[in-house]
């Protein structure tokens, strides 16, 4: 069903927690639970979306969402197509403090090919009405031809450090966007990827580290994937960021992680679902097992537990 003008579509429902409560979603009725603080926006590119509470596709619990966006906006390369699940936005955490999110979700058929943008989930800072400029989110899982990946986005150029055109062990792989004045880089990726699918990412820089844990990213065919990322943005060189997936570690990112420029607001926030600029063919992902803690306890599970306190994480 579209909920878009429904109860599951309204920010403004009695929320009694605060930023610092432990959120939880199994999805196993036919509404948001009170304790998991998510709501299905209501805006016109969500209207090319649709949500489903449904209990045929399901990883662990009664029930799991479905979110789908179908083509709404042909030949209006301007829009684009959502099904984004947020959270509200009294319970938005301070943009510098750490914070860990768990979820779970499956590709259902037919996977998109395209070269093209395909979002899965993204965590970005507020933006204020007096804000220069469109900023993209500072972590973002991400879908090209095919291939699942992560990237990570900072302001460009204003710390001063290393910007080369060509590979070195020690430096990151980065897509320089100067007409939005920031730079996006690949921190993690799927078996399949191909030099092919990071055309974009052809520069190098040092103000973003990747330290790679020992695993890749899951393959969007593989069935479901159970997410846990711990989000600290720090413009000023100070963020951090932890990947897991399906309780394997995959990547640490450090360093000049998010945007602080005037306009920008006080605290980060968490969205989900699929979302693309215009484009052909319907597009649905399946979610599963929300959660949200300032504590890894409750998001991790005891392999990725055991692997982040081994490392003194």
């Amino acid at each position: 069903m579209n909920v878009g003008n429904s109860p599951h579509g309204n920010d403004k429902a009695a929320a009694p927690l605060s930023w610092e409560a432990n959120l939880i979603d199994g999805f196993e009725g036919d509404r948001f639970s009170p304790m998991g603080g998510l709501y299905y926006r209501d805006n016109v590119e969500q209207r090319a979306g649709s949500l489903e509470f449904q209990r045929d596709v399901t990883f662990g619990s009664a029930g799991a969402l479905k979110l789908s966006v179908r083509p709404l906006f042909d030949g209006e390369n301007h829009r684009s197509e959502r099904a984004e699940v947020w959270e509200r936005t009294a319970l938005r955490v301070p943009y510098d403090t750490a914070v860990w999110y768990g979820f779970s979700v499956k590709f259902a058929d037919p996977i998109p090919q395209q070269d093209h943008r395909h979002l899965i989930a993204q965590w970005k800072r507020e933006i204020g009405p007096d804000a220069r400029g469109d900023y993209s989110p500072f972590l973002a899982l991400r879908l090209v031809r095919g291939r699942l990946f992560a990237t990570v986005e900072t302001t460009f150029p204003v710390i001063p450090g290393r910007v080369l055109p060509t590979s070195a062990p020690v430096l990151t792989p980065v897509w320089l966007r100067p007409g939005k004045r920031q730079m996006r880089a690949l921190v993690a990726a799927d078996p399949g990827w191909t030099p092919a699918d990071g055309h974009l990412f052809t520069a190098y820089t040092d103000r973003i580290t990747v330290i790679p844990r020992g695993n890749e990213l899951p393959t969007p065919h593989s069935g479901w994937i159970d997410f846990a990322v711990m989000t600290r943005p720090g413009p000023d060189g100070t963020g951090h960021i932890e990947l897991f997936a399906n309780d394997r570690w995959i990547v640490t990112v450090r360093g000049h992680i998010g945007h602080d420029e005037q306009g920008l607001g006080a605290r980060q926030y968490f969205k989900f679902g699929p979302y693309r600029s215009a484009s052909q063919g319907e597009w649905s992902l399946y979610f599963d097992n929300f959660r949200r803690s300032t504590r890894s306890d409750d998001v991790l599970g005891p392999v990725g537990l055991a692997a982040l306190r081994s490392a003194g994480s």
